[in-house]
């Protein structure tokens, strides 16, 4: 994400805003800490499609719609974390190793909390609306994980239902606000979903191609399952390849220029390396 450093580098500064205004809140501190170090590939999508149909550069209510989805995105994961007993994070602990499953759960109920008191802020009924359904399709998404997980019997349509409800709906989210703050047309915002949709979908497809030693993935289970797992490789490698030319074939519908091609690129970025 290094070719996109000045987005980051606002939407850290648009975080640390926000956590600034509850400085007196015991989970604060524990919170800067789930947030550091992020890739921060959701709230870049969100300021990149605001700018592709704005044709300028995204507003500072923009950026404060990144932090929202950058935050459930974080509650996610420390959530998650909790659920599958993780023990690594990043090269570090997972938060709830550091401060606790309890302090781990409390601070994703107030990370919520946060979510709920930006949105107001926007004052845009359609990204509420958005944030609300993602997060829970997100939760959605792990019980039926943790469901096939205990079965072990997981088809690929299985598969992707995961995905779909636990990493794509926040690509989605993202792309869909982004397009939203940027005072897109509905037709802008539909194609920004579709984009958003499908890139997340090959983006967690990669993540488990490149990750698929890891015993705890629903893709480990399908693999399992399995009596040819060669074929299983090959037919992900084709939904990979599939889902990204669906994300270019949603930015074809959007206005050309710089914006345009940095969201181009991560879809590249998806494709090669993951």
């Amino acid at each position: 994400m290094g070719a996109y450093g000045e987005y980051v580098g606002r939407i850290n500064a648009a975080l640390e805003s926000e956590l600034r205004m509850y400085s007196g809140s015991e989970l604060v501190e524990p919170l800067r800490h789930a947030v550091a170090g992020g890739k921060r590939i959701r709230p870049v999508i969100l300021a990149l499609a605001a700018e592709c149909v704005r044709g300028g550069r995204a507003d500072g209510n923009a950026y404060t719609a990144a932090c929202a989805v950058e935050l459930l995105h974080t509650e996610s994961v420390i959530h998650d974390d909790i659920i599958d007993d993780e023990t690594v994070r990043r090269g570090g602990k997972p938060f709830h190793a550091k401060y606790g499953r309890d302090a781990g759960i409390l601070t994703g109920d107030f990370v919520l909390g946060l979510i709920l008191n930006i949105s107001s802020k926007l004052n845009d009924p359609r990204i509420t609306k958005d944030l609300a359904t993602t997060a829970m399709l997100m939760s959605e998404g792990e019980m039926i994980e943790m469901r096939l997980g205990r079965g072990g019997d997981v088809t690929f349509d299985d598969y992707l239902r995961v995905i779909e409800y636990k990493t794509a709906t926040a690509f989605e989210v993202a792309a869909r606000i982004g397009a939203v703050m940027g005072g897109g047309t509905q037709e802008q915002v539909e194609a920004f979903t579709e984009f958003g949709r499908n890139l997340g979908i090959a983006y967690q497809i990669r993540d488990d191609l490149t990750d698929w030693k890891n015993e705890d993935k629903v893709f480990n289970t399908l693999l399992r399952g399995s009596k040819n797992p060669r074929g299983v490789f090959e037919r992900m490698d084709g939904m990979l390849r599939d889902y990204s030319s669906k994300a270019g074939a949603g930015l074809r519908r959007v206005p050309d220029g710089k914006a345009k091609r940095g969201l181009e690129t991560l879809i590249d970025l998806t494709v090669l390396n993951g």
